[in-house]
């Protein structure tokens, strides 16, 4: 199904639905690219949604674990759905992140893409799960959710802390040309654990 090294599966192959959110291709690149994975590494997809990313993440660190949790059942299924397409093998968990994060093993990278309100809970669980030198991202479009983010992890002594915003736009065909469509602006912290 996707037959290169390099993360950013365009977002039309994946399976989709209107309720289910998915992180788009270009943001999906940027985050896989902070979290500096390895194949035999281990990782887990908080608040996982369609599963774009827990599939990414699957093809980065072939022979490692990944871990997907989402509270949303039609999330779980979606993203067990675009596992099977890509043929990429995750456990993918229905709980909120603060009751199934305590049961997992450590892992060498957490990508934070929901907290639902309990931002600085699940950041703080989320570390507690990474080895040493072990890396976090974290993405948003909620002002709200980076200023908790961002607190939860200073307060956690994190190292490298990086805050990129980022700014897509993609090209469209009108009549007259091509018009330039700007999507939302991402908050993206990424971290390693000391």
């Amino acid at each position: 199904m996707w037959d290169y090294r390099t993360p950013g599966i365009p977002d039309e192959l994946f399976e989709r639905t209107e309720e289910v959110p998915i992180t788009k291709e270009d943001i999906r690149a940027i985050a896989l690219s902070k979290l500096r994975l390895r194949e035999g590494h281990s990782a887990i997809d908080i608040g996982c949604g369609s599963g774009s990313i827990t599939v990414e993440l699957c093809l980065q660190t072939k022979g490692g674990s990944v871990y997907a949790i989402d509270f949303d059942q039609k999330a779980v299924e979606l993203t067990k759905k675009n596992l099977r397409k890509f043929g990429a093998n995750a456990e993918v968990i229905l709980g909120k992140a603060q009751d199934v994060l305590p049961k997992l093993p450590q892992v060498d990278a957490v990508m934070v893409g929901g907290t639902w309100g309990d931002t600085r809970q699940v950041i703080e669980l989320a570390a507690s799960k990474l080895k040493k030198g072990g890396r976090i991202v974290i993405d948003t479009i909620l002002v709200e959710t980076m200023y908790q983010a961002l607190a939860a992890v200073n307060e956690l002594k994190l190292a490298e802390v990086d805050i990129t915003q980022i700014t897509i736009s993609k090209a469209r065909k009108v009549t007259t040309g091509t018009m330039m469509l700007a999507r939302n602006p991402v908050m993206m912290i990424s971290a390693t654990r000391a």
